[in-house]
């Protein structure tokens, strides 16, 4: 259904006036005719500073990506043809530039139940609140000494980190599949956030198409990420930003309601696929060789399942105390038994994260969004 987030969010006002959040994972973005198309700093576009205080938020240093390109689901200049315009210019959703943390004592504006982002890499613990990151769609930061960009789209309910080099990211202004597409603010090429992979723009039109260097996001509940991280630092709503932090201007997930609790997907697919309803939250796990979804709810009810990715085995295994699930490569098919939340991989035991497997790049993402993306899909329930 063809429709906007500013049309979207002034028809859910009062819905929205009761926003909280849920604790199941799952997840969801306007038309004024002119997407602006202006470069950073132009009439409409905004300056952007680094995070860093190293000046503009330009750099001569493209993202870091990685040797084996992730597919597209067509031709890279097809997909530009095929982005529209979500409503609000190039950056006029902000991204956060300089982000603030405090304690897990200190964030008293979260409830048990409301969806947090948390990741643990390069001696960091950190979480980051849907009910931020709504209002903001990147969060340019550090992990340890590893520049990234943190990432959350509303509509298709999909969070990503980035790592980003010199550089930033900033929102485009526009959508592809109903997805965020991100631009650099070294090359300006566009990023759509769930494809990971570049693809020509109006302010870069031949760029490499090739895929950033991804890191897990771990969609979960801030009461699950603290009591498994109690010293986790968490995003403060300290963003620089005169935002309503209390209120999710698209529903609600605790409990779901608004968008992420209806069928309306406010822009098409690339692809239709009824096998699921459109909101159903899928793991969808993906390499160079395509991906597999992996049903969620599903998963969470047997602990493992078996799936394929370009006709090679993986192995899904659901994590209780964050309610996720992680995917491994398994050639061999060897048997993989869960038992009281702990892994038993021929006849040792691990944790369901930390299986002696080649891991599989995974996260929550909307059925609808996965499937338009990655219709080639294999799925697994």
């Amino acid at each position: 259904m063809r429709a906007t987030r500013r049309r979207f969010v002034a028809a859910t006002a009062g819905l929205a006036a009761l926003a909280g959040c849920s604790s199941e994972s799952g997840s969801g973005d306007g038309d004024p005719s002119s997407g602006d198309d202006t470069p950073v700093g132009g009439d409409g576009g905004t300056t952007s500073v680094a995070p860093d205080g190293d000046g503009p938020g330009r750099s001569e240093t493209s993202p870091p990506t990685v040797d084996a390109r992730l597919p597209l689901p067509d031709e890279p200049a097809a997909l530009r043809e095929a982005a529209v315009s979500g409503g609000p210019p190039k950056d006029g959703i902000p991204a956060i530039e300089d982000p603030q943390f405090v304690g897990a004592d200190a964030a008293d504006f979260l409830d048990p139940g409301d969806p947090v982002f948390g990741v643990a890499r390069g001696g960091a613990v950190k979480a980051y609140p849907q009910t931020i990151l709504v209002h903001h769609e990147v969060c340019n930061d550090r992990l340890g000494e590893t520049p990234v960009a943190v990432t959350y789209c509303p509509l298709t309910g999909t969070a990503q980190g980035f790592e980003r080099g010199e550089t930033t990211f900033g929102v485009s202004g526009r959508l592809l599949n109903a997805n965020l597409i991100m631009y650099d603010r070294a090359t300006e090429t566009w990023w759509p956030q769930l494809l990971a992979t570049a693809i020509p723009g109006p302010w870069n039109d031949d760029p490499p198409i090739e895929s950033l260097r991804e890191f897990r996001l771990v969609w979960t509940t801030w009461e699950r990420w603290r009591g498994q991280h109690p010293d986790t630092r968490v995003l403060s709503t300290e963003t620089g930003h005169a935002r309503n932090y209390g209120r999710d201007p698209y529903g609600r997930y605790n409990p779901r309601g608004g968008y992420y609790a209806n069928d309306l997907t406010l822009f098409d697919p690339l692809h239709e696929d009824d096998r699921y309803d459109p909101k159903t939250v899928v793991l969808g796990s993906r390499t160079s060789d395509g991906g597999a979804a992996f049903h969620k709810r599903r998963l969470r009810e047997a602990g493992t399942l078996r799936g394929e990715i370009g006709g090679s085995p993986v192995v899904a295994v659901y994590d209780e105390r964050l309610d996720t699930g992680y995917a491994y490569r398994n050639p061999d098919e060897r048997a993989v038994d869960l038992q009281d939340g702990v892994a038993d991989l021929d006849g040792e035991t691990h944790s369901p994260a930390e299986l002696p497997l080649e891991p599989v790049y995974t996260f929550d993402a909307m059925w609808f969004a996965w499937a338009g993306y990655y219709p080639e899909t294999s799925v697994h329930a």
